[in-house]
């Protein structure tokens, strides 16, 4: 897993022409990193392969770590995870939301970052065939953060000046934080991200029901 500054992060990812095996090969191993990162998402640069490809799941998981539906919108339960697009590319994009986002490459540190909240995206999946996906929610969220490896960005990039500053020279002053306290600060925002959805899946349900009738 590379880890900002290095400079590979920064090289703009390569279309893929033709998907093949040793691409799927990718896939399968990238999506194993990514568990075993507790991640939700990854994309080739992060892991040295300079290629269009990310891969995804941000499905909760209950009390035996399986994943769930619990707290997903309509439109992400209609997307089946885990992820893998080839050039992935948003045709369509509305509507802006704040999100509190964290990096595999840039561990321990998080910060809130403007997005679309809904993102129409097509790109190839491994077997080479068309596909698109429509959502919102943390899916829409993380698709955008992933894409943004492809073109050699980082989340850090998106922030403020003085804070992008204040995380850089941080990491150089005194590295990352040790792994203990990255899990603990992923557990944080994963809490944070569940009473939300939760929140956001209550109203969802509250507009859905009949309204009561008039005495």
């Amino acid at each position: 897993m590379l880890r900002y500054p290095d400079p590979r992060l920064r090289k703009k990812g390569l279309s893929v022409t033709t998907v093949t095996d040793e691409h799927r090969t990718l896939v399968k191993n990238m999506i194993e990193t990514m568990y075993e990162e507790n991640g939700i998402g990854l994309a080739a640069p992060q892991v040295g392969e300079s290629l269009r490809l990310l891969v995804i799941d941000t499905r909760p998981t209950d009390e035996d770590d399986k994943p769930t539906t619990e707290g997903l919108t309509e439109l992400e339960k209609q997307v089946q995870q885990p992820i893998a697009i080839f050039n992935p590319e948003i045709v369509e994009q509305r509507d802006l939301t704040d999100y509190e986002e964290g990096c595999l490459s840039v561990p321990g540190f998080f910060e809130t970052v403007e997005r679309a909240q809904y993102v129409e995206v097509k790109g190839l999946d491994e077997h080479g065939k068309e596909i698109r996906i429509k959502t919102d929610g943390l899916l829409a969220i993380c698709l955008q953060h992933e894409m943004d490896h492809l073109e050699g960005k980082l989340f850090i990039d998106r922030l403020s000046f003085l804070k992008s500053n204040k995380i850089k020279n941080k990491i150089k002053k005194t590295g990352y934080p040790d792994p203990e306290e990255v899990a603990e600060e992923r557990a944080k925002v994963r809490e944070l991200r569940a009473e939300r959805a939760k929140t956001q899946s209550v109203a969802e349900r509250a507009k859905t029901q009949p309204a009561a009738p008039k005495k």
